[in-house]
């Protein structure tokens, strides 16, 4: 697989929707991940970031305006030992909960599917980490609709053993605006990772549409000690 740009995927459409990047840094010594929400709605772009333990989660910014908080408040990261999670919903809790009682990431995944939110049934992207003993692999799942047919659920994951370096993968929830949003198509697509982390959260950022962009955030990890740097944009700021 050719890698692509980064930044051109980020940028090839307005609205992808929630995203998830895992890869490997260039230098080969961190584990690196982003995730980033956008928002069409009031209700969506009424949003930030927060730390939450080890973790974050999602908080309205003005909760005098908060209409729904079903599927927009929840925690995308969360740590299980060595293992960090990130997801587009409260699936992160399934799947701590779940692997917390020695499950695998799969099976925990098999007792969710896609967003209740008809006509669009979201798809739910998940993403695990897991680094041991200098070691580093991950997955990336994904469960959407057959075809916008809600009776019937596709799920599909992807593992990356011993990721290289330099390179990363790129899962979101739509392929593009529309109305219904026309749910992501094949594998995560190879991108390049490149720069520290100040450096790469600002890539993502810069390429995400400026009019639907909410929040964004950014981890890398050492592979050797497990000790990582976080950032965190939001667009709306207190």
């Amino acid at each position: 697989m050719k890698l692509q740009s980064l930044a051109a995927e980020l940028s090839a459409t307005t609205y992808p929707g929630r995203g998830i990047v895992i890869g490997r840094s260039k230098d080969g010594k961190k584990a690196v991940t982003a995730y980033f929400i956008m928002g069409r709605s009031e209700n969506s772009r009424n949003r930030v970031f927060v730390e939450d333990g080890e973790g974050i989660r999602t908080e309205a910014f003005d909760p005098s305006k908060l209409v729904d908080p079903s599927l927009i408040i929840y925690a995308p990261v969360r740590v299980l030992g060595n293992k960090t999670i990130v997801t587009n919903g409260d699936q992160t809790d399934t799947i701590y909960d779940l692997m917390d009682r020695q499950m695998t990431f799969e099976q925990s995944l098999r007792t969710r599917e896609f967003e209740p939110d008809a006509p669009n049934f979201t798809p739910r992207i998940s993403g695990i980490m897991h680094i041991e003993d200098g070691k580093y692999n991950y997955a990336m799942s994904i469960l959407k609709s057959n075809n916008g047919n809600p009776d019937s659920c596709n799920r599909y994951t992807f593992a990356y053993e011993n990721p290289l370096a330099g390179e990363g993968r790129f899962i979101h929830t739509y392929m593009g605006d529309g109305n219904p949003l026309p749910s992501f198509e094949g594998e995560p697509a190879g991108v390049d990772i490149d720069g520290d982390i100040d450096s790469f959260t600002k890539l993502v950022w810069d390429n995400l549409n400026e009019e639907n962009k909410v929040s964004l955030f950014v981890r890398f990890i050492d592979i050797e000690t497990g000790k990582y740097e976080s950032r965190i944009v939001n667009k709306n700021v207190r």
